[in-house]
């Protein structure tokens, strides 16, 4: 790999994360915890994919505390 492609993936990944922090601090202030929530490793390895990130699984209540949550702010 040159170093061109590392600094970009090295980005792509800082990128990512913070996405996944933001949403979890976000999440958090709603009292909605996603126990997946993470940086999908093969978005960030491909050099046509933007990179992404993975909310995983959740129980259904806290489905449905994310749903009342959106919710309440589309109002």
């Amino acid at each position: 790999m040159d170093t061109g492609r590392r600094g970009r993936s090295a980005e792509k990944a800082q990128e990512a994360e913070a996405a996944r922090d933001e949403l979890r601090e976000a999440l958090a202030g709603v009292d909605v915890v996603l126990p997946s929530l993470g940086v999908d490793l093969v978005s960030l390895t491909s050099d046509y994919l933007s990179p992404l990130v993975e909310l995983g699984c959740c129980r259904a209540d806290v489905a449905w505390k994310l749903a009342a949550a959106l919710r309440k702010c589309a109002q």
